[in-house]
């Protein structure tokens, strides 16, 4: 009864590891996929303005210089963007290679919970009233 309990537990949990990674696989494939459209959100970024509550702390030497470098990421930034689709096949692969560890070692943890109801097992059946007596010479 305890084998059969402790690998329905393995395979629930194999099966939740399996559609989680699905999921997150299908969700990252998408955004991946679709990142090239945001290439023209880059734009934006030399016009982020620092909130009004953080400018007395900041000397305004400080606060051009990081405009000037969110400006000059602009074209990294653009160029990411524009590659990301490219990325969403090697997504996959990550994401089976990352499944199938998860799911060795969910195999590996019902072999060891196998192990361990047999060593529990085989300790119990010698666990009587008279188990711990030595017997009596003659």
């Amino acid at each position: 009864m305890f084998y059969a309990l402790s690998w329905f537990v393995v395979v629930a949990l194999l099966a939740l590891w399996s559609l989680a990674a699905w999921a997150l696989n299908a969700v990252a494939v998408w955004t991946v996929s679709n990142a090239g459209s945001l290439s023209g959100a880059a734009s934006g970024a030399g016009t982020i303005a620092m909130p009004g509550w953080l400018a007395p702390w900041v000397p305004p030497e400080i606060a051009q210089s990081v405009t000037q470098l969110l400006a000059g990421l602009r074209p990294f930034v653009d160029g990411l963007l524009q590659a990301a689709p490219a990325l969403a096949g090697g997504l996959t692969v990550a994401t089976w290679v990352v499944w199938g560890i998860g799911s060795v070692l969910l195999v590996l943890l019902g072999a060891g919970l196998h192990l361990l109801i047999a060593l529990w097992r085989r300790r119990g059946d010698g666990s009587g009233p008279d188990a711990g007596r030595p017997l009596a010479a003659g």
